[in-house]
């Protein structure tokens, strides 16, 4: 594999941002990589080793499995790696492929089976923060993500890291607008919760989330903005306890998407 020039990218997710594609042609980290190969969801190009990464079950599943669906799999030098990675932590591999399909937001707004538990995002500009946020809501048992097309980061190659496979399992629609989005989703009968810090009422205690259901987030700096607060049908808030006046969009995401998970559990 021949070492492309090294660019000078912005900290913590070294090339790519916003845009209109969902991404995540570029998968990096050993957690991220396996999944991808492990689902099938989508063809997987290549694999690059590092050759210095030393001994590890999961880099030897990898090899495995890339091998048994006969994905091109390289050993480089941690340098070479290092050249063609567009994240801080490869942690010794990296993977290109297909870019994670678009979901279609009628479609997991259907009914037909258990409720949908959808998790609507305005505005997060943070890779990290977007990847957080959807290994949270898979752990939860979201059944997708909405993101908005325009000014917001979709699935960098920081972003497909952070959420640790999440995105070969998780369906994701990427719309025009969120309170476009959020039209269509109450013409389905889906409940739009917002969660914002000068919400009126408390997160806890929401009997509404076990009906379908989408969990509104707003970016990291303003929170949910004019629009999208107009079209939901409550704005509830995490109560804190200390000095600062909020939380983190993924720690807010956590916390709300475990609140509705338990309400759907019966605890």
């Amino acid at each position: 594999m021949s070492a492309p020039h090294r660019r000078r990218r912005p900290p913590g997710d070294r090339g790519g941002g916003e845009g209109d594609a969902l991404g995540g042609e570029q998968v990096e980290g050993r957690r991220a990589v396996r999944e991808l190969l492990v689902a099938g969801r989508r063809r997987v190009r290549q694999v690059w080793l590092a050759e210095e990464a030393g001994p590890s079950p999961v880099l030897r599943e990898i090899a495995s499995v890339a091998a048994a669906r006969r994905v091109a799999l390289r050993t480089v030098s941690r340098e070479q790696l290092g050249a063609v990675a567009r994240t801080d932590s490869h942690q010794g591999v990296v993977a290109r492929a297909e870019p994670v399909p678009e979901a279609d937001l009628d479609e997991l707004c259907q009914t037909t089976g258990p409720p949908p538990f959808l998790v609507g995002l305005g505005g997060v500009t943070d890779p990290h923060n977007l990847g957080a946020v959807l290994r949270t809501a898979l752990g939860a048992g979201a059944t997708g993500a909405v993101l908005p097309r325009h000014r917001a980061v979709h699935l960098t190659p920081a972003a497909t890291k952070a959420a640790a496979g999440a995105v070969e399992h998780l369906p994701v629609a990427v719309v025009p607008g969120l309170p476009a989005a959020l039209r269509v989703m109450r013409d389905h009968g889906v409940w739009t919760v917002g969660l914002d810090a000068a919400g009126r009422q408390s997160i806890y205690g929401l009997d509404l989330v076990t009906e379908p259901v989408v969990l509104v987030l707003g970016s990291e700096g303003t929170g949910l903005s004019r629009l999208v607060r107009e079209r939901c049908d409550v704005v509830a808030v995490v109560p804190q306890h200390g000095p600062l006046g909020s939380l983190n969009v993924a720690a807010a995401a956590a916390v709300g998407c475990f609140e509705v998970a338990r309400h759907r559990s019966g605890a």
